[in-house]
């Protein structure tokens, strides 16, 4: 397939690209600079530059555009950051699209576990109504904007769980404290944090290239887990202790709202749509995945 990938350069984007390739797809990244080969392509999603041709006879467009969400903490600008950075350049894909005779068969998304809000024990599956909270509407408006690609291409928008990597990504903080031996949970640790390992995630996307679905799939592990046995497991595979609990008032203290919305929140997110397309994951259960952080393999 030759695939056309936005946001290819992040630490997902740079999995998943490679992934594809060396499936045999051809991918041609889009980018916000002077092209540095014939597989770049360039764009400005801020101001909706992107010309259309470039598009024409791609078979799927993957969208994993957006800033860091907990790079910064949330004011009144960043939080605006966070919004544009997403609904442009998914807006100007969705217009780029518009405008051939015949557009990529498929559009691929990203979204995120935000969009349930904090939705404490309860499980929930894609038909789950959204929450509250500013992640709850970012994912909405997010979703909203890459349904605006033309009728007759496959909208995908996999709302993705914390993933897990062996450095960077959720885990980039917490990881070398927990090497060191002075983490711990965060908060109560009774919330559940939807996971995925990097390996999982980028071939679930590769299968919803294929799948046939649409509209939103859950991307997690099926073995849902709570801080306490997230943070655990990996001081397990470790072989370190996880004594040194972070409380609430401490991290909102420290974090503000992006606390409560990114680390004390409850998502209990079961993948129902990826299960029942008879998706296989490397690392399904909390002790594989751990095992594969913890490794050097």
């Amino acid at each position: 397939m030759r695939i056309v990938m936005a946001g290819a350069s992040g630490l997902i984007g740079t999995a998943l690209s490679s992934r594809l390739s060396s499936d045999g797809h051809d991918v041609v990244r889009l980018v916000r600079r002077a092209p540095s080969s014939p597989s770049e392509i360039p764009w400005d999603p801020a101001t909706g530059t992107l010309d259309p041709a470039c598009l024409d006879g791609a078979d799927a467009v993957i969208n994993l555009s957006g800033a860091n969400i907990g790079a910064r903490p949330w004011t009144p600008h960043r939080i605006d950051e966070l919004f544009r950075s997403r609904l442009d350049p998914t807006r100007t894909l969705a217009a780029a699209m518009r405008r051939l005779d015949s557009p990529p068969l498929t559009f691929i998304s990203q979204s995120g576990a935000g969009y349930y809000g904090d939705a404490g024990h309860d499980l929930l599956t894609e038909s789950a109504p959204a929450g509250q909270g500013i992640m709850a509407r970012i994912c909405v408006e997010w979703e909203a904007a890459a349904h605006e690609a033309p009728s007759g291409v496959r909208v995908v928008t996999p709302r993705t769980a914390v993933v897990l990597s062996r450095s960077g990504g959720a885990l980039g903080r917490l990881l070398p404290l927990l090497r060191a031996g002075i983490g711990g949970p965060l908060g109560s640790g009774r919330q559940y944090w939807p996971w995925i390992t990097l390996p999982d995630l980028s071939s679930a996307f590769g299968f919803l290239l294929t799948s046939g679905t649409s509209g939103p799939v859950n991307v997690a592990a099926p073995e849902t887990s709570d801080v306490n046995t997230l943070v655990a497991a990996l001081a397990g595979a470790l072989h370190r202790p996880a004594l040194l609990r972070v409380p609430a008032p401490a991290l909102r203290l420290v974090m503000g709202k992006l606390a409560d919305e990114l680390l004390l929140a409850s998502q209990r997110i079961e993948p129902t749509l990826l299960q029942d397309s008879g998706f296989t994951w490397q690392h399904p259960s909390i002790a594989s995945a751990a095992d594969w952080v913890a490794s050097d393999k």
